[in-house]
């Protein structure tokens, strides 16, 4: 599997981006896929996740109720829609797969990694 993240950039505090990570090779819709994300000088940490049916998902509670993630099992795709962003979500964005149809929190369990997208958000 190899990811790809787009929809990076920077915007201004309140904006919205959306992130888009299209995944080719295995079977996309077997999997679970989630978001991490690494400020500078910070621990990477976990963003959101989406089981492999797009039924079960969960977000962490610095951005519930401003980010949300879904997937396009048709498009081997997964989003995250980000809105009301702060300058403290700025940091670099990674796609990532799990070989499993479960989600978890932790970047461990997680197989494969895209190469990031930089999202910076101003005050």
């Amino acid at each position: 599997v190899q990811l790809v993240e787009s929809g990076g950039g920077s915007v201004q505090a309140g904006g919205s981006l959306r992130l888009s990570c299209a995944a080719s090779g295995r079977a996309f819709s077997s999997y679970a896929m989630g978001w991490f994300r690494q400020a500078p000088g910070k621990e990477r940490e976990f963003v959101g996740a989406i089981n492999w049916s797009g039924i079960s998902s969960e977000v962490a509670d610095p951005v519930k109720g401003r980010f949300t993630i879904s997937r396009d099992n048709a498009k081997n795709t997964v989003y995250l829609q980000m809105n009301s962003l702060k300058p403290e979500d700025t940091a670099v964005y990674y796609c990532v797969v799990r070989f499993d149809v479960r989600i978890t929190t932790s970047e461990y369990e997680y197989d494969v990694w895209g190469q990031g997208t930089q999202v910076t958000v101003s005050s």
